[in-house]
Order: C-alpha cells, then structure tokens, then sequence
C-alpha cells in the first residue's frame, strides 16, 4: 500500500519543530521512521503533517554525567550501541539492543522514537521502565518530565501529548555491581518480542539491594513486576530463589491471547524465561 497525502516540513531548529507541531492538529514527527513509514504506508496513521527533525541541531547527543545518561532524540540504536561509556553505564540496554530488530533498522530507528511510539513489543521501552528513565518532552509551553514508569498507561498509549516531542531521555547509570537481566522469545531473531522480561539487579553485602524486572511483548505496555521484586528484595541471590522467583513472574503477568499461543502457555514460557535469565545472574552475583 501507499500512504496517504500529507504536508511535510523539515524542521531547522527544535523552536521550528515544536512550532509546527503546535499549530497543526494532526502532526507527527518523523525521526527514524521505521515505524512510522510502515504506519503510513499500511494506513495505520493518516496525519495532516509529517515533521521532520532530521536536521535539527543537537538532538543526536549521548551524554553522560551527573549519574545519568542523556539520550537525544536523534541518536540510533546503532550509535548508542557503538557506544562504550554508553553499555558500561547501561549494562542492560547494552544486552538488550543486538536485540532490536536487524541491522539495517538500528541504523536508521532512534531509540527515543522507540520510546515515544510505545510499542508493547519493543525492548527500548521495557527498558526505560525497569530502569527507572525519565523522558523530557518539549513543546512550545516549555519542557516537563515524565517517568518511563508512568509513560506508558495501555496498549500503544503514552502520556505525551499531540503538540508535545520527546527530545531526550534520561536514565540513571547503573550502580557498580549491578547486573543486566534481558532475554527474548520471538519467532525469528529481529523479530518483534511475543515475550521478554527486562530487568537489573544489585547485590550489596551478600543481599539483592535493588531488583527491577520488567515483563513486555504480551503485556499491553511494559509491566514492572512489582511482586516478584518484593519476594527478592533483603535475599542472598542464590539458586534456591530462582523458583520462586520464576514462578511468582508466571503469577504476576496476564498475557494477553493472541494466535500463537493461550495465555497459560504464556505463562510457561515466561516462567522458563525467568529461569534463564536468573540463573545467569544468580551465578555470578557477588555474594
């Protein structure tokens, strides 16, 4: 199919962007555009006017200090992947990016794109949850923050708003100690996720300190597994727990049905998935 008819501008400054967004009822903005073409060619979005940032100033740092990493609107996936300081202050975004699709999109896509569209399926925003990000969306009443952990109330819904433009994401670097827990289960390897759980644990003193863990891919938005992190939390991470701990991941998730599998199969698979990626942790965390 074709997308349908629509104006485009191509923005020269974030004040031009914002503005056009302001002044048209129906605007997107186009960054990557990996999404956002499929959506257009397959009808899925029929907007007024298409906003392209792709020469805006700025918008592509990745900056880090203050104990953040800053992520602008227009970094790739690839950037961000090929960034060392990067993966070393995100351990679990470095684990979950090889992840995101196939080459030729992380080349193209942004990760704050990702982001903004909300994707249930998508790594970059489960993430963002387990993580405990803040996003900074701008518009020409000025900026505000939002938590990952508030952004996402249903299937494809954000808290931003039509006028508003997701430039930059903040996440805070991980604790020395800290370590990623990230696996996927899709039908081909770049594919969409039907499952995955997302996460980041840290052991201080010979006891799980912090212990964040997302569910995505069948969940209508990235589900912080809230259950699961108080049976772990004030524990040694040791074997015996991963039972435990992957069973109450089963209880805690409500797949939604789909084609390819019931919701109890779901659930199987997601306490097989916890299983996994526990027990990599487990076995290494400094006890």
């Amino acid at each position: 199919m074709k997308s349908p008819s629509f104006a485009y501008i191509r923005a020269q400054s974030l004040d031009h962007a914002l503005s056009a967004l302001a002044d048209t009822e129906d605007a997107i903005v186009l960054a990557g555009g990996q999404s956002l073409v499929a959506a257009l060619n397959l009808r899925l979005q029929v907007p007024e006017l298409v906003v392209d940032i792709n020469h805006v100033p700025g918008l592509d740092l990745i900056e880090i200090g203050g104990g953040e990493v800053r992520i602008g609107a227009l970094v790739r996936h690839a950037q961000l992947m090929a960034n060392a300081e990067a993966s070393k202050a995100l351990p679990l975004i470095g684990r979950a990016l090889p992840h995101v699709a196939h080459p030729a999109i992380r080349n193209r896509g942004t990760t704050c794109g990702s982001l903004a569209y909300g994707d249930p399926a998508a790594e970059m925003p489960a993430c963002a949850v387990a993580l405990g990000a803040t996003f900074v969306l701008a518009s020409t009443d000025g900026t505000r923050e939002v938590p990952a952990r508030e952004f996402y109330p249903g299937l494809y819904e954000t808290k931003r708003a039509p006028h508003e433009m997701l430039i930059e994401a903040r996440f805070p670097v991980a604790p020395d100690g800290a370590r990623a827990m990230f696996d996927e289960v899709a039908v081909r390897r770049g594919d969409f996720a039907t499952l995955g759980l997302a996460g980041q644990i840290h052991v201080n003193r010979g006891v799980i300190a912090a212990f964040d863990l997302v569910a995505f891919g069948s969940e209508p938005a990235p589900l912080l597994l809230k259950n699961v992190a108080d049976i772990a939390l004030g524990r040694a991470p040791v074997p015996g727990l991963i039972a435990s701990l992957a069973q109450s991941v089963a209880d805690e998730v409500d797949p939604m049905e789909s084609p390819l599998a019931t919701s109890e199969m779901r659930r199987r698979q997601y306490r097989a998935l916890a299983e996994r990626c526990l027990g990599a942790v487990m076995e290494f965390a400094d006890v």
